[in-house]
């Protein structure tokens, strides 16, 4: 099996489910940049693909149809030039029709780019799918796209034409860390779960970011060469991924950066602050955008569950380049190797730790044996009158009336609790009972890389989650 395939088990089997199936099937599959849409369908549809398109970026109407025509006259000599995309989806029907294949494979890949500017794709492709492909029972059409909420708001959730016409739905998500790890021990890495994790809280659970990695190199010496070298493959990765994604990338970019500056996140009127952006029906559709595709997240307050909305950058990739690769002012080609242990790092470290465990809340949930238990996850910040200015990036409040208030702590041994660790923790405690009245038991939780090491101090802490935990 080739590599990028590895963990996508369940995904291989569902595909093959709709080929199988006795009627025509729309598929729709989505993820971000590099998560491994494109390698999933071709290895699994194989030598079944009838007919197979990707779309090309930043180009016009014209060029697009023009690889189309050029693609579909490899399968069908016959095909003529297109001047619109109903001749272009015509003759791809009349090819189809002509082909002695039991099921009729057609993948079309990076389907968002083609929807250029008053191109009318997207009625000539409902068109296609409605009149025609809809009707027999041997299509099987599989499309995907990174840009995720083009393809959510045009295939997805089409409130016109193609409304409620997937068959099915696919979303690919990055790979967990339990994932990672068995993808490097597969291939032999050697690599302990603290690198593993060190890999994740840089590159996020990316297959294509794993598929880079040298096995012979430790995961900081692969970041030097990805990431620092002059020529590294991925030294531009972010700009690249940006402007991939989305038009316009230029304010998107200016959304994150402004997150990356504050830790805790920004309401909607602090990033308009901070970008200059204007605060429009458009603004709101970058942030959804943002969130959709999992750069972001949106949380609400323990207390105030309607108010206070924040957003939080959570992607790893994007917290590196902003908080590490930037800073690489003498380019320096082994950075990363050069600033482990210093305040940079430990800066770093603290956050990335933190975004690491935000999206393992459910392997959170299962070390803390609450799986099966009603459960909800909030964020909470002391009132601006409050004595003292306490926030919680991470509440579980919980149905059996408890909450875990959850600390999260980076450390390369056991986390060693001092007393001022420990006055801090408390004053946390009180000033989160006294002003949200939670009216639950309080469940101090620590988060740690290796547990919490027993002292005078620890008494404080009533359940530990571990990073072997989030493995799991």
């Amino acid at each position: 099996m080739a590599e990028l395939m590895f963990g996508r088990d369940e995904e291989c089997r569902l595909i093959k489910q709709y080929l199988n199936s006795n009627h025509s099937e729309f598929v729709a599959v989505y993820g971000r940049r590099r998560v491994g849409k494109t390698f999933l369908l071709r290895q699994t549809l194989g030598d079944d693909i009838c007919f197979y398109f990707t779309g090309m970026d930043n180009v016009t109407m014209t060029e697009q149809l023009q690889n189309f025509s050029i693609t579909l006259r490899r399968y069908y000599p016959a095909a003529k030039a297109s001047e619109n995309w109903l001749e272009a989806f015509d003759q791809l029907r009349d090819y189809v029709e002509s082909s002695k294949q039991e099921q009729k494979v057609i993948f079309i890949d990076e389907l968002p780019w083609l929807d250029t500017l008053r191109s009318g794709f997207i009625p000539a492709f409902e068109h296609f799918w409605n009149s025609w492909a809809s009707a027999r029972s041997d299509i099987k059409l599989f499309v995907c796209g990174s840009a995720t909420s083009w393809m959510l708001d045009n295939i997805i959730n089409n409130h016109g034409g193609l409304y409620n016409r997937t068959t099915h739905q696919m979303y690919l998500e990055p790979f967990s860390l339990g994932k990672c790890k068995e993808y490097f021990d597969a291939y032999h890495f050697g690599y302990s779960q603290k690198e593993v994790a060190d890999f994740y809280m840089i590159f996020g659970g990316i297959p294509y970011y794993m598929s880079l990695m040298n096995r012979e190199q430790s995961v900081v010496q692969n970041v030097d060469r990805l990431i620092f070298s002059p020529r590294g493959e991925l030294c531009q990765e972010k700009d690249i991924l940006f402007r991939s994604l989305f038009r316009h990338s230029e304010d998107y970019v200016a959304i994150i950066d402004a997150l990356s500056e504050k830790k805790k996140g920004l309401t909607r009127a602090g990033i308009l602050d901070a970008t200059g952006l204007t605060n429009n029906t458009l603004f709101g559709k970058r942030l959804l955008e943002l969130e959709k595709c999992e750069f972001m997240r949106k949380y609400t307050d323990y207390s105030n569950r309607q108010r206070n909305v924040l957003y939080q950058l959570t992607d790893p990739l994007c917290h590196f380049w902003n908080s590490v690769v930037s800073k690489n002012q003498q380019q320096d080609s082994a950075f990363w190797s050069h600033i482990q242990n210093t305040p940079m790092f430990n800066t770093w470290s603290g956050l990335a730790f933190e975004m690491l465990c935000l999206n393992h809340v459910p392997q959170i949930k299962q070390a803390l044996g609450i799986s099966g238990i009603q459960s909800s996850v909030y964020s909470w910040r002391s009132p601006k009158d409050a004595s003292q200015k306490v926030q919680i990036d991470l509440l579980i409040d919980r149905a059996d009336r408890c909450v875990n208030l959850c600390e999260m702590k980076y450390s390369r041994t056991e986390y060693e609790l001092t007393s001022k660790d420990n006055d801090l923790i408390q004053r946390r405690i009180d000033t989160f009972q006294r002003y949200a009245e939670p009216r639950k038991s309080i469940r101090m939780t620590m988060l740690t890389s290796f547990g919490v090491k027993r002292n005078s101090n620890s008494y404080i802490v009533q359940n530990e989650v571990t990073l072997a935990d989030l493995f799991k």
